[in-house]
């Protein structure tokens, strides 16, 4: 068993409800709300920046340039058309970007700060590959959903399915898997601590979600 999947067993009972959530579930076939959506949407956002420092902190400890590049190119996917489509599909909603942040919005900021400052890339890379893998794992089985939705619905699963966005995941995965052979037990037990923390608020995130958080207008 690699180590992402040992890790993965370990929070199984968060692991499945982040990726069958109601919410995700009525994102893919239609029924979520316009204000919901929105509310999700302006929160989702605010993870932009943190999750873009983040993942340059990543790049930059990685252990080779081979290593790096894969990190770097996904970051021009992140600042590009996944930026614009939250650009866009706000706009089309008729809300703002910006809003107070939820208190599970800040949570997961924080923890992204935390994993940055650590300055350990097993550590930026438990965040990570959370982050990506449980949107792979919920947005997959939707994939040929996507084209029959509103786009700011269609579009979020596109941008999380497909060959393209599973060899992100496999990277990110790769790199942790790789890593954790080197850990002692203590650093082994810190990359599971914050891989468990990093699930549990992905499921809270979309609890909020789902419960609908207040849209700025």
């Amino acid at each position: 068993m690699s180590a992402t999947h040992y890790l993965q067993s370990l929070v199984a009972e968060d692991w499945y409800a982040a990726t069958h959530h109601a919410f995700t579930n009525a994102l893919a076939d239609g029924s979520l709300s316009r204000n919901k959506m929105a509310g999700y949407l302006q929160q989702d956002y605010q993870f932009i920046e943190g999750f873009v420092r983040l993942l340059a902190s990543a790049v930059a400890h990685a252990p080779s340039l081979a290593d790096a590049v894969p990190g770097a190119q996904f970051l021009g996917l992140i600042c590009g058309p996944e930026n614009t489509y939250f650009l866009r599909s706000m706009e089309a909603l008729e809300v703002p970007q910006t809003a107070l942040p939820a208190p599970e919005t800040i949570a997961f900021q924080q923890l992204m700060d935390q994993a940055r400052r650590s300055g350990r890339y097993e550590i930026m890379l438990s965040v990570l590959v959370v982050a990506e893998w449980i949107y792979l794992d919920w947005a997959s089985p939707f994939e040929d959903r996507a084209d029959g939705l509103p786009f700011w619905l269609g579009e979020w699963i596109t941008l999380h399915s497909g060959d393209g966005f599973a060899q992100v995941v496999a990277y990110l995965r790769g790199q942790l898997d790789q890593a954790w052979e080197s850990l002692d037990d203590d650093a082994r037990a810190d990359v599971t601590a914050t891989f468990t923390q990093a699930v549990r608020l992905e499921r809270t995130f979309f609890d909020a979600s789902l419960a609908g958080f207040t849209v700025a207008k």
